[in-house]
């Protein structure tokens, strides 16, 4: 919950210290050290956690007894495509991934463009029917899907193209995940976030980017810290808040030379500075 001093919380998106490799029970530990107040996984950590004969629900009570939520999880079902039998396959996997969601008491899961982002021209009116689908699917679990557009893709790639879909799903759930990184690398701007209302987000990714790579060619690794880059991060916090958003801003960076570094190193130093650019927004 938001407080008048803190008006977000903040969460940890694990690829973060991908590079560290560290294993999810590492990685809870760690961030939950840090003061995060959420963690988000991805689909394959907790692959490899069970592989290795771990527990979710008791994964789920190690997050919760170090005092935090799970916002998200991150999995690439294509819950899109066209093909039918290719999506009849996503959304099986989405179950998958539903249901694994549930068992460490996650609240949303990431509906990506996976499999028609290299695609052009994908019909809106077909993505939003699909979208309905996967989140009547999603109700069975008690997780929502979150519509995630990116900005490398070719289809979906901005946020005006996700809040379509969203409201032509008609769907009590719909939300989106959004991106700063995304945004930008998308070509769109982010003052069209005034447009939103208080249920849009269901989670907000936070990450700055440099003035080069130029936004043709910046890609996923040249995320940096917030405040280490030329992101507009003080008109997005202002307009989250006006618009009612008090969720989770959570830290997602991919960038190696962070995963060069101690893991703990780069936990703190991204909660200092993305707590540091959220309050000096607000000054």
């Amino acid at each position: 919950m938001s407080t008048k001093s803190e008006p977000f919380e903040y969460s940890l998106n694990t690829s973060t210290i991908k590079g560290q490799a560290l294993g999810i029970e590492k990685v809870v530990e760690l961030t939950a050290k840090a003061g995060y107040a959420g963690i988000e996984p991805w689909i394959n950590e907790l692959d490899a956690f069970t592989d290795d004969g771990g527990s979710l629900k008791d994964l789920g009570k190690t997050i919760a007894d170090a005092g935090m939520r799970v916002p998200n999880v991150i999995g690439f079902p294509k819950w899109a495509v066209d093909n039918d039998a290719e999506r009849a396959a996503g959304l099986e996997e989405a179950r998958r991934n539903l249901d694994m969601a549930q068992k460490i008491g996650a609240e949303r899961l990431a509906a990506a463009p996976m499999g028609v982002q290299d695609i052009p021209g994908l019909n809106l009116d077909r993505a939003a029917e699909r979208y309905r689908a996967l989140l009547d699917i999603a109700q069975d679990f008690g997780v929502v899907p979150m519509l995630e557009f990116w900005g490398f893709s070719k289809s979906l790639y901005r946020f005006g193209e996700a809040l379509y879909i969203a409201a032509e799903a008609e769907h009590p759930d719909a939300c989106i995940l959004a991106d700063v990184y995304h945004i930008y690398k998308g070509g769109g701007s982010h003052t069209a976030l005034r447009l939103a209302g208080a249920e849009t987000f269901g989670l907000f990714h936070v990450n700055d980017y440099p003035a080069n790579p130029p936004r043709d060619t910046i890609g996923d690794a040249d995320r940096v810290y917030p405040g280490d880059g030329i992101a507009p991060l003080a008109e997005i916090f202002q307009t989250l808040h006006r618009v009612g958003y008090r969720g989770m801003l959570s830290l997602e960076l991919f960038n190696q030379s962070y995963w060069k570094q101690a893991a703990s190193v780069v936990l703190e130093t991204g909660m200092k500075k993305l707590r540091e650019q959220v309050r000096a927004s607000f000054e």
